[in-house]
């Protein structure tokens, strides 16, 4: 009602706000990503439910399988699942000559509420409602009112059940999503979410991009907005995870955070094999877009058209990198009456004073050597005169298998050419491979050169991430990377979990505790470490606000050197460190080279590769040359111009040779004057130990 206006009959009688609800709007507010359920409608058609049949009519006939469905799900990672009513008006199931609409819609709550109850993870009732398949073509005021009525019957029948939120998704037509939005927030005191799936009818939409139809959607009332099922909008008839994300990055734009996205793509294009449709896009591939949609800022990511539990269980991985993943609904309260603690006098603890950075490793030693010298503490740019005043790591990751042979021979000859440093993953991409700690270890007493070990989060829970570090201590693996780490990659260990009990921000925290001789729960732990704590940015990031956000938190939280992801466009790095040197507290970078092998290589990097953009030049000069020692020397000449726009102010360079291509990472530094017969004695110059 308007403002002074008094609210009408059904207003006043809105059930209200489910817990469940009341949760939901809470995660909003919070802007804690979380993630929905996958395909119903697949699901059921793999037990047995024919498309002959309304897949909602199940809900009174076959009710264990939607049931099924639903656990699946939840046992997959959904923290929101959908009711089975998203056909479920009087015009759909009236196709199939179903006519117990309101039966169907209670049934269907009915159901997931018992699914949620059986799961055990304080799951969110969404009742789904989808289109009437009605709002085509020309709609009179009568026509509108027709469809208005089909969705009321619809809606309180869901709502007199009970359920948490409502979503209205899979809505192509503007004025009937308007219609349906009205409706429900006219019944419904819950929270409403709206999701369009745009055609290759721009029409349907009154012309009008997805960040114009979000704000609409938004100005409707919906607190959710987002997109499903089809990416047609500049994507025709597409509505896989790519086209989805083109569609999501606009209407993320255009709202700038003012209310949550929800993204729910197609398990890729559909294609005809024999005589069904197949859906190809693999859970690895759905997992790399959900990890992508959660960087862009979409909050809510679920799937739609074929998407099953391991799509799902893909999007459940990559939510808890970014602090998502727990149930959504509080705790039950302790029970009255519970005993309060007697307090007890606790012994004062005593915080040290961090040991000074030069005197902790002697990359740290040296660091801060060409940081407070050459850089003048980041206030001044000189260009290095060659390895005694810039600091350069390669990446050399463990080979598969038990040998460190190989890699042990190629730290060697990088320490050779005037390498300062060998740094080694802690399961690249997350594949299994030997323990990064064991080879740098093996690196330091056999090759003699120093290592910086990844830390990640993945992998590990706060109890195993301490042990590990206290064990990296005591065998003087001292230099570390701290970073959250990429989601389990669904290949050959498709059941691996995700841990993430910390995430980059609380991990650096930990580690600068220790450093101060105080362990994780606040306690003096009989010692003080001595580590030297970088941490990883992308200046390419999709949403590069946030990545600067959580870079200034790394700083704050005690990282001490930054270590660039590859980039390939130089107008982004100048805004990178730029935006870095104008942090309250800067600190060292080293920029990342990632040298290119060959005109494929440019391209994937380019379209499959999170918050790695190579620009068009730079792959129109690969694409000249093609592959083979061509493509490898011009690889090596574009990380070279990179190097020289920016050696002038920054500590040293990250290079992440492809492909074993080791030689060719040591020729980016040649010109200046590594791999020469004084490179050793100048890089050892005045260094520290």
């Amino acid at each position: 009602p308007g403002r002074g206006a008094p609210a009408t009959q059904a207003e006043m009688d809105k059930p209200a706000v489910t817990p469940g609800g009341k949760a939901f709007r809470d995660i909003v507010v919070a802007g804690t990503p979380v993630v929905w359920d996958g395909a119903m409608g697949t699901m059921l058609y793999e037990q047995g439910v024919l498309t002959t049949r309304a897949f909602e009519e199940c809900n009174i006939t076959q009710a264990e399988k939607v049931k099924a469905v639903h656990v699946s799900f939840i046992a997959a990672g959904a923290q929101v699942i959908q009711t089975n009513t998203f056909g479920a008006n009087r015009f759909s199931l009236g196709r199939f000559g179903v006519v117990n609409v309101v039966e169907v819609n209670a049934a269907g709550v009915r159901i997931a509420k018992e699914a949620a109850l059986e799961g055990g993870k304080g799951t969110i009732i969404a009742g789904a409602i989808g289109p009437s398949g009605e709002g085509s073509g020309f709609l009179d005021d009568d026509k509108l009112l027709e469809i208005a009525v089909a969705f009321e019957e619809q809606i309180k029948a869901q709502v007199d059940a009970g359920v948490d939120i409502l979503i209205l998704e899979t809505f192509t037509f503007l004025a009937e999503i308007k219609v349906a939005l009205a409706t429900a927030k006219k019944l419904f005191a819950g929270p409403v979410v709206a999701s369009m799936s745009f055609s290759d009818e721009p029409s349907a939409t009154n012309n009008y991009g997805p960040g114009q139809v979000a704000l609409l959607l938004q100005k409707w009332g919906a607190e959710v907005v987002g997109v499903n099922c089809g990416g047609g909008w500049g994507r025709v008839g597409e509505g896989g995870p790519a086209a989805i994300y083109d569609v999501a990055e606009e209407m993320v734009s255009a709202l700038q955070g003012s209310v949550p996205v929800i993204a729910q793509p197609n398990a890729g294009h559909p294609k005809r094999v024999g005589h069904r449709n197949i859906y190809m896009a693999t859970d690895e591939y759905f997992l790399v877009y959900a990890k992508r949609l959660f960087k862009l800022g979409v909050r809510m990511v679920g799937g739609c058209c074929g998407t099953r539990p391991d799509h799902i269980a893909s999007a459940a991985s990559a939510v808890r990198m970014f602090g998502g993943g727990g149930d959504i609904l509080p705790p039950a309260a302790p029970a009255e009456g519970a005993l309060k603690k007697k307090a007890v006098a606790v012994k004062p603890v005593v915080i040290m004073d961090p040991i000074p950075v030069a005197q902790r490793t002697s990359l740290a030693a040296k660091v801060r050597r060409v940081w407070e010298g050459r850089l003048a503490g980041g206030t001044r740019r000189q260009a290095p005169l060659g390895p005694e005043d810039f600091v350069v790591s390669v990446e050399v990751n463990p080979s598969p298998g038990l040998s460190t042979e190989k890699p042990v021979g190629i730290a060697k000859m990088l320490r050779a050419k005037g390498v300062d440093v060998v740094n080694i993953a802690d399961g690249p991409r997350a594949t299994v491979r030997m323990s990064n700690t064991a080879l740098g270890q093996a690196m330091m007493t056999e090759a003699g050169t120093e290592a910086i070990i990844h830390v990640c989060c993945r992998d590990r829970n706060l109890l195993g991430l301490m042990s590990d570090l206290l064990g990296n201590y005591t065998r003087e693996l001292h230099n570390l990377v701290i970073i959250t780490g990429d989601p389990p990659k669904m290949g050959d260990y498709p059941k691996a979990t995700a841990v993430f009990d910390l995430d980059s921000v609380g991990l650096l925290k930990l580690v600068s505790g220790l450093n101060q001789g105080i362990d994780p729960a606040g306690r003096e732990f009989g010692g003080q470490s001595k580590f030297f704590a970088a941490t990883g940015a992308e200046p390419g990031a999709v949403d590069y606000t946030r990545e600067m956000r959580r870079l200034r938190d790394k700083i704050d939280a005690g990282a001490e050197m930054v270590m660039t992801q590859p980039v390939y466009d130089p107008a982004v790095m100048r805004k990178f460190l730029d935006d870095v040197s104008a942090f309250p507290k800067p600190v060292p970078v080293l920029i990342g080279l990632c040298p290119l092998v060959s005109s494929r290589n440019a391209d994937f990097l380019h379209n499959e590769v999170p918050g790695m953009s190579v620009p068009q030049d730079i792959r129109d000069r690969m694409s000249a040359v093609g592959g083979g020692p061509d493509g490898i020397a011009e690889g090596v000449k574009i990380a070279k111009e990179m190097l020289d726009q920016f050696k002038d102010e920054v500590v040293g360079c990250y290079i992440m040779p492809q492909l074993g291509k080791y030689e060719q990472a040591a020729s980016v530094l040649d010109h200046m004057g590594y791999g020469q017969p004084d490179s050793v004695a100048r890089r050892d110059a005045g260094n520290v130990a």
